[in-house]
């Protein structure tokens, strides 16, 4: 276990972050890591507890679940990371997470919401202790964990879609013998991982490296491939014994009120997409929030990063609005640990905007009930503020106002897959507003026609969620593949 009583004496501490107007001027990472010291100083504060809630991975109540989904093995590893012990500590880690490199820098610790110390004073840095683990691996002469290419004969797989659940699930089925192909849509390799969080929470050298790797391990990654297009599907179900849809919850919730359809109404994924490609490419970016009056609807991770990016292309102001009233500063009775707390999040980039306009960007409790503009372009946004006090929203009387904006991007989550991969292959999709892939029972499998097996992994199987539960279901789908191809 880690030091006998260190979580007695031991402060919690965790990595620092950039100066917020020095970060505002680039794209470049925000996060400084701690020393190797303070980062085993840090391990060894786990309990070593006989029961470890930070691993368990489950709902406690009406909230996201508390622990890790991929049950980590984290009391041991950080024993290990306290030792010193970092090749040990890469081997334990890799048993049950094949990408900590990206939960280490964008996973919101589902552990450390139920971490037992944190009962009661900080609880572990898990999720710097992890980051810190694989920042070793990758350090390191022989690089990470890796396997052979699969030999001739082997069961073929493909896998559509190269986010994080596709990711894992060819590295799995790769792992276990299978020739896999990843076809991605996309000009470059790992969906919202490149494309949908900005390169200030995950650099794109850090996803590009991985698919690298995982070409060194005899993976075929063909972007540019568009199932949806005429014989696309055909051609790979004819090289298949099973096909894998990881294509991710891409269908945006977008607004349904007068004036939506304006020019400068962007769905947050496009406006993210468009920055990041111009970072990567050089050039400007299709969608810019430069001497714009920005304005996001949405106050999730999204929100915040699409705050942060407007920032950094200089827009003139930035205002954040969320539906839900604004939750308490601190935990409530009746939201009790191990329950995922329900607390005000302070993230990145309404830190910068505070820094930047002196103020936070958010507003709560706001319902936009019209978009504005001329000559077809956004001008501004109509809302009402609403009273939540009775349990459900009341729009206050006489509360209207008008907000100016030309630049207004929906971050209002996802609704569910697009349908037209599955189509492609003659899957099954419920014929609901979600349009979740038809399984068979509980299991990956979708309800298709044809002899070949299809299956769906991550949010287009399950609905939009955390990169860490797509890289569970990722897995999970790939042993169940494994199981039916006999590898």
């Amino acid at each position: 276990m880690g030091k006998p009583g260190a979580y007695l004496k031991v402060d919690r501490r965790e990595h620092a972050m950039r100066d917020a107007l020095e970060s505002l001027g680039d794209f470049g990472e925000l996060a400084l890591p701690l020393a190797e010291g303070e980062q085993r100083e840090q391990a060894s504060r786990c309990m070593y507890c006989g029961v470890a809630f930070c691993q368990v991975g489950m709902s406690f109540g009406t909230a996201r679940p508390s622990g890790c989904p991929l049950h980590n093995l984290i009391p041991e590893w950080n024993d290990l990371v306290f030792r010193g012990l970092w090749d040990e500590a890469v081997e334990r880690l890799s048993l049950t997470n094949p990408f900590p490199e990206f939960t280490g820098r964008v996973c919101p610790a589902l552990c450390e919401a139920a971490c037992n110390l944190g009962l009661h004073d900080g609880s572990t840095a898990i999720k710097d202790n992890e980051r810190a683990i694989s920042d070793h691996a990758w350090a390191r002469e022989a690089g990470p964990l890796s396997f052979a290419a699969a030999g001739e004969g082997a069961p073929r797989v493909t896998v559509v879609g190269s986010g994080p659940a596709g990711l894992a699930c060819a590295w799995e089925l790769a792992r276990r013998g299978a020739k896999v192909t990843l076809a991605e849509r996309d000009d470059r390799a790992g969906g919202l991982l490149m494309y949908g969080i900005p390169n200030m929470k995950l650099p794109k050298d850090v996803v590009a490296r991985r698919v690298e790797l995982m070409r060194s391990c005899g993976i075929e990654l063909c972007c540019g491939v568009d199932v949806a297009e005429a014989g696309v599907a055909e051609e790979l179900l004819s090289g298949s014994d099973a096909v894998v849809v990881a294509t991710g919850a891409r269908e945006a919730r977008r607004l349904t009120v007068p004036g939506c359809e304006l020019s400068g109404v962007v769905l947050a994924v496009d406006y993210l997409t468009s920055a990041t490609r111009a970072l990567l490419d050089g050039g400007e970016p299709a969608v810019s929030a430069a001497g714009l009056n920005v304005v996001i609807i949405g106050g999730g991770d999204t929100g915040t990063d699409c705050v942060a990016t407007a920032l950094r292309q200089g827009a003139a102001s930035v205002t954040q609005f969320e539906f839900l009233p604004e939750p308490p500063a601190v935990r409530l009775t009746c939201n009790a640990w191990p329950e995922w707390p329900n607390v005000r999040k302070d993230d990145y980039g309404q830190l910068e905007a505070a820094a930047a306009f002196g103020r936070d960007p958010r507003r709560w409790g706001i319902d936009t009930l019209e978009v504005l503009g001329s000559e077809g372009k956004v001008s501004g946004l109509r809302i009402a503020s609403l009273d939540w006090s009775g349990g459900k929203p009341v729009r206050i009387e006489d509360s209207e106002q008008v907000v100016p904006a030309q630049l207004v991007l929906l971050a209002m989550g996802f609704v569910g897959p697009e349908r037209d991969a599955f189509e492609a292959f003659g899957a099954a999709c419920a014929d609901d507003a979600r349009g979740l892939p038809a399984t068979v029972g509980e299991t990956h499998r979708v309800q298709a026609a044809g002899e070949v097996p299809i299956f769906a992994a991550g949010d287009c199987r399950r609905g939009s969620s955390l990169v860490v539960n797509a890289i569970a279901d990722g897995l999970a789908c790939a042993a169940e593949v494994a199981e039916a191809l006999g590898i």
